[in-house]
C-alpha cells in the first residue's frame, strides 16, 4: 500500500494550472482531498470551476489566502500530507512588484511550514522552480547545480526553498524540495510561451508575438509532473531532498514555435515584441534537466511523448469554453 492511500491530502494553488491537474490527478486515484482556492469575493475555484460535477463533488474546498498563517493553519487541522504549490509565478511581474512575491512566496510557504511543525504533518511538499537555477552552468542540471536569482521571481522561490530545507534541518519535518522544470498543457496561463503562441494561432492571428526564441527549456507534461508530484510524495528516502522533475532534454523556444505553427496555421510568421524581452542579465537562456535522483528513487518516468503532449494541448485550447478564457491579443505578463 502506498503511504498516501488513507491520508487526507491539502493541495495549496489547487486552483491554479498544476494544482487543478494535481488534484484532478490524485481525486482518480481514489485519494480523500481538500483544494486550497486563493479567496476571492466572485467565489471563483479557478479551474476546479471547469470540472465535472462528479469530481467537484469529492473535493472539499477551502478558500483562504496562503499569506496568512490564521487560514492556512485552519485549513491544514486535520490533514495528513501537504502538496505546496500556492505561488505567484510571472517573472515580468515580478519586476515591478516584487513586494507581493515575498509575502505570497516567502511568508507563504513560511505558513504552511510553521503549522506543519505544529501540528505534525506527516509528509510536506514544497514546490520550487527551474528558475532558481539561472541560465545552466553545466548540463543537464542536477541539485547541486549553484542558484542564481535572475529575477525576484527565481529570488523569491531560492528563499522559500532555504526555509524549507531550514525546517527539516533544524525541527526534522518530513520536507522534500519538490522542481518541476518548465510545465506545460491544458489550463496554463497565457503568459507562458506555449498558451501564448497557440492562443495567438487559434485567436486568427497570421503574425504571432513573442520575446527572445534562442532560449531553450525542458519541456514538461502537466500530466508526467503531477504523476511525478505522487511518486515523489511515497517515497520516504526522498524526504529531506530537493528533487528535479525533468525530461532530460532540451528544445528551443523557436523550435516549439515553429511545430505548433506547422500544426495550426503554416503560413503564420513570427514577429520579435520589445515588450516580452527580459533584461539580458535576467533572461534564463539554458534549462536542461537532470532526473537521475528520480528515476533513482522511483519508478516515474514520462509517459506521454511530447508531439502527442502538444497537440493534446493544442486540442484543448480549440474548444471555445477554453480559448474564451484568454486575451490572445494582449501581452499577459
Amino acid at each position: 500500500m502506498s503511504f498516501l492511500q488513507n491520508k487526507k491530502i491539502l493541495v495549496t494553488g489547487a486552483d491554479g494550472f498544476i494544482g487543478s491537474h494535481l488534484v484532478e490527478y490524485l481525486i482518480n486515484q481514489g485519494y480523500q482531498v481538500k483544494a486550497f482556492c486563493y479567496y476571492n469575493s466572485f467565489n471563483s475555484w479557478g479551474w476546479l470551476d471547469s470540472f465535472e460535477k462528479e469530481i467537484v463533488d469529492k473535493i472539499e474546498i477551502f478558500m483562504g489566502d496562503i499569506r496568512d498563517p490564521n487560514g492556512v493553519r485552519e485549513a491544514m487541522k486535520d490533514c495528513d500530507v501537504i502538496f505546496h504549490l500556492a505561488a505567484l509565478i510571472a517573472i515580468p511581474f515580478s519586476y515591478h512588484s516584487p513586494d507581493s512575491y515575498i509575502d505570497t512566496n516567502i511568508k507563504g510557504t513560511l505558513n504552511i511550514l510553521q503549522a506543519a511543525k505544529d501540528l505534525n504533518i506527516q509528509r510536506v511538499l514544497v514546490t520550487s522552480t527551474s528558475e532558481v537555477y539561472g541560465t545552466a552552468q553545466y548540463v543537464p542540471i542536477d541539485e547541486k547545480h549553484p542558484k542564481q536569482p535572475q529575477s525576484p521571481y527565481s529570488a523569491s522561490k531560492i528563499g522559500a526553498d532555504a526555509i524549507a530545507d531550514s525546517f527539516y534541518r533544524s525541527f526534522n519535518l518530513p520536507v522534500t524540495i519538490v522542481r518541476p522544470f518548465n510545465t506545460f498543457g491544458p489550463r496554463q496561463s497565457a503568459r507562458a510561451f506555449i498558451p501564448t503562441i497557440v492562443t495567438q494561432l487559434l485567436s486568427g492571428y497570421s503574425e504571432i508575438k513573442l520575446g527572445d526564441l534562442s532560449p531553450t527549456r525542458d519541456l514538461l507534461f502537466v500530466k508526467d509532473t503531477v504523476r511525478a508530484f505522487e511518486a515523489i510524495a511515497n517515497c520516504e528516502e526522498l524526504i529531506g531532498h530537493e528533487v528535479n522533475i525533468a525530461t532530460n532534454s532540451e528544445i528551443s523556444i523557436a523550435e516549439v514555435a515553429r511545430m505548433i505553427i506547422d500544426k495550426i496555421n503554416p503560413k503564420a510568421t513570427i514577429i520579435q515584441d520589445e515588450v516580452r524581452i527580459r533584461p539580458e542579465k535576467s533572461e534564463v537562456f539554458r534549462l536542461f534537466g537532470d532526473n537521475t535522483k528520480l528515476n533513482r528513487f522511483t519508478d516515474w518516468k514520462t509517459e506521454t511523448s511530447f508531439a502527442d503532449a502538444i497537440q493534446e494541448t493544442i486540442e484543448w485550447f480549440k474548444d471555445k469554453n477554453n480559448l474564451s478564457n484568454y486575451k490572445s491579443n494582449i501581452y499577459n505578463m
